[in-house]
């Protein structure tokens, strides 16, 4: 089998799951459709766009962010429950399948990015297009690093539906980092130290320079050193919870 075919039908396969699908695609379209495009505020003015925008780029973040954990943990799980013994019998290397998935992870990642992007073309979203363009990256390589968050989850239960509670914990995660709708106070001061805050106002920066929204218009700007800050310190967070977690389950074998 080809490495372009194994890619495909992994792609394939992922995206015929339906409990995947409908937290990546569908959970997604559907709360930009109420909150980003139905509300009084949508058309509101952020910079050079506008509400709807800014909510759309929170909420594909959610998309892309949920993609890459929960393909990331439901691989480690294969390879727990025997999927690399049996790839070490094909001429695949095992190099080989961590690119694939990784190919596979990004794609799954771009397709709520894409999907909800085309939503806000289609309703009332307004952004200059290379800010579109620039957010829609942003989210996608910000994705990134919840692929360990999804890693170290798969590495220490040995059980799908772990992944799927990890996935969930996501919309806890995303609602406090500022993704689906303004916060304010002391909501807003816990965000900034969760681990989608950091993703959420970079993939926005493009769109708001760090201005923050608020439910009474604009207050307050986030850095960009502090923005990246957040994501630097939890994808390290992450990384040493997927080195843990391996240590650990090198010792019980």
């Amino acid at each position: 089998m080809r490495l372009t075919t194994y890619i495909a039908m992994d792609f394939w396969r992922n995206l015929r799951n339906a409990g995947n699908s409908f937290f990546v695609i569908v959970l997604p379209t559907a709360l930009f459709l109420f909150f980003g495009a139905s509300m009084d505020w949508s058309d509101g003015p952020v910079k050079d766009g506008n509400v709807s925008a800014w909510i759309m780029i929170g909420i594909a973040c959610y998309g892309a962010a949920m993609a890459t954990a929960s393909l990331a943990g439901a691989a480690a799980v294969e390879l727990q429950q025997g999927w690399g013994r049996q790839l070490a019998l094909t001429a695949m290397p095992p190099g080989a399948f961590v690119g694939a998935k990784t190919v596979i992870s990004l794609a799954m990642a771009a397709l709520p990015v894409v999907v909800l992007n085309l939503a806000g073309v289609l309703t009332i979203a307004d952004m200059p297009p290379g800010t579109w363009l620039a957010a829609a990256a942003l989210t996608i390589l910000g994705a990134a690093p919840f692929a360990l968050y999804g890693l170290a989850i798969g590495l220490t239960f040995r059980s799908d539906a772990a992944v799927g509670t990890a996935s969930g914990i996501l919309v806890i995660f995303s609602f406090l980092g500022n993704g689906f709708m303004p916060l304010d106070g002391i909501l807003l001061d816990i965000g900034r130290f969760t681990p989608m805050y950091g993703l959420v106002a970079l993939a926005r920066y493009p769109l708001t320079d760090g201005m923050l929204v608020g439910m009474a218009g604009p207050g307050g700007t986030d850095p960009l050193w502090m923005v990246l800050a957040n994501v630097l310190a939890w994808t390290l967070i992450f990384g040493a919870l997927c080195l843990l977690a391996q240590r650990r389950r090198t010792r019980r074998q």
